[in-house]
């Protein structure tokens, strides 16, 4: 059974125009300024007026391949989003680094085009394509002009139906991921840290913890019949999400996917996989020495709250209230103290906030000088969080954090020439509720947070026993390790 829900009346991802309150572009200082007297107090007709409302026509086909429309005719490109449900957490153990590699796998020959790179097809319309692994998924989005769309969604459904998978192949793209590897991580002054240690060190779960960039050996083992078992099992309709987004008839389009994706049958039913965590009850430390790092450095992590519920939202404000823009506490303090560096962080290091479905960590990190010691600056930082578990935000800094918040929200789904974050949380909400509308309800989370639950978040989810710590120690250049 195929069934049509639609939600949205606008017809452009511009959505924040407001009919035609405001006429100034939805981008640069003026967007901002717009930004800032949407999500700051305004009188209530106002507020009735900028209710974000994106488009949305959602279908799921026989096959099950989720499909997500978003017309927009503000610019006259299209970008197709194709997510499937594998990410790092999803890997079996012994084949780590898979949903990596397959990745790159992706981007070769198909059955009907024959061996001629997607990418090569893409740069023949003027476009651009993509690909990243994630925890809970991988993606491979296309800008093109409007008119190379019929070109693009036959290319995807010719390499979910029958891509190549040889040992050329492998060969090829194992290599590139290699090469990745040292260049991104073996080569880097501080290696890991600390977007794969801290979690490392954080999570006990091993399909969190795992490394995710994967094993040399694992990668090394891989054969071309494991990759057509991965595809087998991975890669079908029923674990994907087909996002389209821009300037496109919408009927034409529906047709186009149902002669050219219906097709394809449905995979076998998804390996149950339990990535649950146990409470944390202690701190957990590693202190690594990385032999090419110049100064120490701290992580932090904290389990988040799960998707959704109130005290999600109000960890977007703690991280708006600690660590984002100079007016936030800990880089308020830091300046103070003379550090000469930022602290960074976020939820979800390798994603944003809303992108992910399981386990994931609000963390933040800082690298300081050798004359202050780690442990000094690791109690300075969570001081902060200790006046968060004891006493309330104040309205002001509530309203600025909000703000901030909405406007990081809205800048991620403004761009019109790539859409790129509008087709990111249309898949992501797709594939981890069935409800890719829930993009349209974010600012309500957001708006219901008050001091008083991010007081009791802070002191539900922020207590010293609940936090992770890598250390980073700079070593002498030739070994490194714990």
């Amino acid at each position: 059974m195929q069934a049509w829900r639609v939600g949205g009346e606008l017809g452009s991802f511009c959505m924040l125009r407001l009919s035609e309150r405001f006429t100034s572009s939805c981008h640069g200082a003026g967007f901002l300024f717009l930004i800032l007297a949407l999500v700051l107090p305004a009188p209530a007709a106002l507020a009735d007026d900028v209710s974000l409302d994106i488009p949305i026509q959602y279908e799921t086909l026989d096959n099950g391949l989720r499909v997500v429309l978003s017309p927009d005719d503000t610019v006259p490109t299209v970008t197709v989003g194709l997510y499937f449900g594998i990410g790092f957490r999803s890997e079996p153990p012994g084949r780590t680094g898979y949903a990596h590699l397959f990745e790159h796998l992706y981007f070769a020959g198909a059955e009907l085009r024959g061996d001629i790179p997607f990418d090569a097809i893409i740069a023949q319309t003027g476009g651009n394509s993509s690909a990243y692994t994630r925890f809970d998924f991988t993606r491979y989005i296309s800008t093109v002009p409007s008119n190379a769309l019929d070109m693009i969604l036959w290319a995807e459904a010719d390499r979910m139906s029958a891509p190549l998978l040889t040992d050329r192949h492998i060969t090829t793209h194992r290599n590139t991921v290699r090469n990745e590897i040292f260049l991104n991580v073996e080569n880097q002054p501080y290696q890991g840290w600390p977007l794969i240690d801290l979690p490392m060190t954080a999570f006990e779960n091993w399909h969190n913890s795992h490394n995710f960039y994967g094993d040399l050996s694992d990668l090394d083992a891989a054969t071309a019949e494991d990759a057509r078992a991965f595809f087998r099992q991975y890669y079908t309709p029923n674990n994907a999400v087909l996002v389209i987004a821009g300037d496109f008839d919408a009927e034409t389009v529906r047709t186009r996917i149902r002669d050219w994706f219906g097709p394809i049958p449905s995979g076998p039913p998804l390996p149950e996989l339990d990535v649950s965590e146990p409470e944390q009850t202690a701190e957990r430390r590693r202190d690594l020495v990385y032999p090419n790092a110049s100064q120490p450095g701290i992580a932090v992590g904290y389990h988040m709250p799960p998707r959704g519920t109130p005290e999600y939202y109000a960890m977007m404000l703690i991280d708006m209230i600690l660590i984002s823009g100079d007016d936030a506490r800990m880089q308020r303090l830091v300046a103070s103290e003379g550090f000469g560096s930022r602290v960074s962080g976020s939820i979800n290091a390798l994603g944003n906030a809303y992108n992910y479905q399981g386990p994931m960590l609000w963390e933040y990190n800082i690298v300081h000088p050798e004359t202050v010691n780690s442990d000094d600056v690791l109690d300075l930082l969570e001081g902060e969080i200790a006046r968060l578990r004891e006493e309330l935000v104040s309205p002001d800094e509530i309203a600025r954090a909000r703000a901030k918040r909405l406007v990081e929200f809205y800048i991620s789904i403004d761009d019109p020439s790539t859409r790129d974050g509008i087709v990111d949380l249309l898949a992501s909400f797709a594939l981890f509720d069935d409800d890719p509308t829930r993009i349209n309800r974010i600012e309500e989370g957001i708006e219901h947070v008050t001091p008083e639950l991010i007081r009791e978040t802070a002191r539900t989810y922020l207590s010293p026993h609940q936090r992770s710590v890598v250390v980073a120690i700079p070593g002498s250049g030739e070994e490194g390790g714990e």
